[in-house]
């Protein structure tokens, strides 16, 4: 016979953050789910065959996160960092395109004042980056660097 999976008692801010948890509307959904799971089992007393039904849910899933609870605490219910695909450019690269981004053509020998994101991206080539525009975009946006919007006049300007 299978022994039932007991939940640890909760630590002492742990009830307050794992009902802040179970309510949120700005955490992951997968997150306050697994909130949930947990405050069924320490709230409400119910085994992982009755959470998972109550919610919909597949009992070695409901297991698995109360195990996790029970080594982790509150930390365990966040996700591992899963594997995948490495970065496609280094940092060195990355921080090469920040740098060129910041500094003004004109210092570098270019013949224009300012940057485009075609401009940046053909320069970047010919320093041997051959990074897509795309790309160069992320890489910008991620460092919080926005484009400014170019001021073109036509005809005489009023001050």
């Amino acid at each position: 016979m299978a022994m039932t999976l007991r939940v640890r008692a909760l630590g002492d801010d742990e009830g307050g953050e794992l009902a802040r948890m179970t309510r949120s509307r700005t955490l992951g959904a997968g997150l306050v789910r697994r909130a949930q799971i947990v405050r069924h089992a320490v709230e409400e007393g119910l085994s992982a065959p009755d959470i998972a039904a109550r919610m919909g849910l597949c009992g070695a899933t409901v297991r698995f996160w109360l195990k996790r609870f029970n080594e982790r605490g509150l930390p365990g219910l966040e996700e591992d960092m899963r594997s995948g695909r490495p970065p496609t450019y280094t940092a060195e690269e990355r921080s090469a395109v920040i740098k060129a981004a910041l500094s003004r053509p004109s210092e570098l020998g270019l013949p224009f004042a300012s940057w485009t994101l075609d401009r940046l991206v053909a320069y970047l080539g010919e320093q041997g980056i051959g990074m897509r525009r795309s790309r160069v975009s992320e890489v910008l946006l991620a460092e919080d660097l926005k484009w400014r919007q170019e001021e073109t006049w036509f005809g005489a300007r009023v001050s």
